[in-house]
């Protein structure tokens, strides 16, 4: 059945345009989103580019773009006013009050629209990976979106520059993704393939393969392409081109030999990691394709010898051409592929020591063993004790009876007893935000989810504008339609991870944003000199990241250890009403603790902090608010 584009609303795709030099468009950000909307053929958005530089020439751009492609050249200043609150990319649909922003959000977003264009373009959402996950982890927390998202382009645009200047080194960044693709595979049902290869190996042993045998004359054609894909030798490139095919090939229903059935996992060959996120084709490929090609081309030129210290990375350089769309997408954007093989033959390849190389997930503290109790003792006789400060209204409620529908999170799909606890949790925060918010004022609710707490303040706080910002796009969609049937004019909708919010505003509220989360909102807070409303959550969620070491404050770094902190925060978690009561006690005494330290360390950056329990404790069992002025 043949399937028909849909009507889609109006969208605008912003991106940043400094310059362009040896058939590479900066910043990568950019010229990584036109790769992608080349490879998706996606003529959707109407693309606008913003000028960082005098520079008006665009000539590569409008090669990479067809024709029909309506391109716009705008200075920052003509953004509309949601877009200059954030860091390029950026997509809006029309009317302009909902943004994404962002490589990884706007490049999911690309990938939806396109698919949602043309539903029979399968193989594009195949780019989402397995549950369509692949970067929708925020890089504050995920260490991989992070590499893909940010360091390597960066790192690859600091080594063009500087390479230009001075004799070039290998960016620490490309080791560490040399060493994540030495990792091993682990993907969804990998026993059923590692089975396949077993009996592959075995039938290999007496003459063809089972693949061999089966496809030996077989080459794919793509409709989507003039390119002629010889059929992959491996099992693993069969399965994970086969993920990309215009019509998969039937799944086969015979059952396997009883020797390879009853084989031990531990038997079974280990799959090849052939792309970035291990067997199969994704988004982190497309992200890191235009970045790794520019960086090999200057290590061809300049430093070619180096090559041989990166295997696994040109392998998969010369993998890559073999994906459906993938040439075509490269020429058009003025990618030429260079030939490795003449550099990289079996005799010269040689695998680096990546042992010293730092890891790109950080691996989590290791099990603790023993209480809290001597951490608090330590704490204590240094002069550190819990102590909440008191509820400054603990009776204030909002007036929920009268309330517009749509503004109760009854209107969620939630039970009556956690509605009512919710509506509880908005009393507390409400209260505090309305009794510093002034005409005028731009409040930011972070981590704001399906939008309780910003949809509550934008209605209470007409004068004031609200801006609610949250990573996950289904939330924010519900957040909007609320707010649509309220016919708010003073609410934003931002899709982004934290990172890409660069607008002033001057009051910060977040509610159970979890782990690190809260201390991302308030260090955002600090920035700009707001104020900040926070309830923490997931206090065993909580680690050292790239941007946050524990403990945080100068007076609980002179007494307590990284790991002694780790069993504050473990404990801290354990606050659960069906937990015994001298448990959640002492769960609640290490809440308190961990949220001191995050107080002390704001009050070092020129705050007046609380620590508040809300009222009443029961509304939530992590019910701490942290309330800093600045000073």
């Amino acid at each position: 059945m043949k399937c028909f584009k849909k009507s889609l609303p109006e969208e605008y795709l912003y991106l940043d345009f400094s310059h362009q030099t040896e058939g590479c468009i900066f910043p990568l950000h950019t010229f990584v989103t036109i790769f992608l909307l080349s490879y998706c053929d996606c003529k959707i958005f109407k693309v606008c580019f913003v000028l960082t530089r005098e520079s008006t020439d665009i000539s590569l751009i409008r090669n990479v773009l067809s024709q029909d492609d309506e391109i716009q050249i705008i200075s920052r200043e003509e953004l509309p006013p949601i877009v200059q609150n954030c860091r390029l990319p950026a997509a809006v649909e029309t009317p302009d009050n909902f943004c994404r922003a962002g490589l990884a959000v706007v490049l999911r977003h690309i990938i939806q629209k396109s698919y949602e264009a043309d539903p029979s373009k399968k193989e594009i959402l195949e780019l989402l990976g397995f549950k369509k996950t692949c970067l929708k982890a925020c890089a504050e927390v995920s260490q991989w979106t992070r590499l893909c998202e940010l360091t390597i382009p960066l790192a690859i645009e600091n080594f063009l520059k500087e390479s230009s200047e001075l004799p070039p080194t290998i960016p620490v960044e490309i080791l560490q993704l040399e060493k994540k693709l030495s990792e091993p595979v682990r993907v969804h049902n990998d026993d059923k393939i590692r089975r396949q290869k077993l009996k592959q190996q075995k039938a290999a042993g007496v003459g063809l393969s089972l693949a061999e045998d089966k496809t030996k004359s077989k080459v794919h054609k793509q409709e989507t392409s003039e390119e002629l894909i010889p059929e992959p030798k491996s099992l693993e490139l069969k399965v994970a081109f086969s993920k990309l095919a215009v019509e998969e090939e039937p799944v086969t229903t015979n059952r396997e030999p009883s020797h390879i059935r009853k084989a031990k996992a531990s038997d079974l060959p280990l799959l090849d990691h052939l792309f970035a996120e291990g067997l199969y084709f994704t988004l982190a490929d497309i992200v890191l394709l235009p970045c790794i090609h520019h960086f090999l081309v200057i290590i061809c030129k300049k430093l070619s010898e180096k090559l041989i210290e990166l295997p696994l990375l040109a392998s998969w350089y010369q993998r890559i051409q073999e994906v459906p769309r993938v040439k075509t997408a490269a020429s058009k954007c003025g990618i030429r592929f260079l030939h490795l093989s003449e550099l990289l033959t079996p005799s010269n390849e040689q695998h680096p020591n990546l042992s010293e190389v730092p890891g790109v997930e950080e691996q989590n503290d290791p099990s603790f063993i023993g209480g809290p109790r001597p951490t608090m003792t330590k704490l204590m006789e240094k002069g550190i004790e819990v102590i909440f400060s008191p509820h400054p209204c603990p009776t204030w409620t909002l007036d929920w009876n009268n309330l517009p529908a749509a503004v109760s999170p009854k209107e969620g799909k939630m039970s009556s007893d956690r509605a009512l606890r919710k509506q509880q949790q908005l009393n507390n925060l409400v209260y505090m935000v309305t009794n510093q918010a002034k005409p005028g004022d731009r409040i930011v609710d972070f981590c704001s989810g399906g939008g309780h707490v910003g949809i509550v303040l934008a209605h209470m706080l007409p004068s004031c504008q609200v801006t609610l910002i949250e990573n996950k796009e289904l939330s924010l969609v519900h957040a909007k339609k609320r707010s649509d049937e309220l016919g708010l004019s003073n609410i934003w909708f931002i899709q982004a991870n934290m990172e890409y919010f660069t607008g002033m505003f001057n009051i910060g509220v977040a509610l159970h944003a979890c782990g690190v989360a809260t201390d991302m909102v308030i260090e955002h807070c600090i920035k700009t000199r707001a104020s900040f409303v926070t309830c923490p959550c997931c206090y065993g969620f909580i680690q050292n990241t790239s941007k946050f070491t524990f403990p945080k404050s100068e007076q609980f770094k002179e007494i307590l250890s990284y790991k002694e902190h780790m069993i504050l925060c473990r404990f801290a978690d354990q606050t659960a009403v069906q937990l015994p009561p001298q448990r959640r006690l002492i769960g609640k005494q290490c809440m308190c603790l961990v949220d001191l330290d995050r107080a002390r360390a704001a009050e070092e950056c020129g705050y007046s902090v609380q620590v508040i329990s809300m009222e009443p404790e029961s509304c939530s069992p992590k019910n701490n608010m942290i309330v800093g002025v600045p000073t």
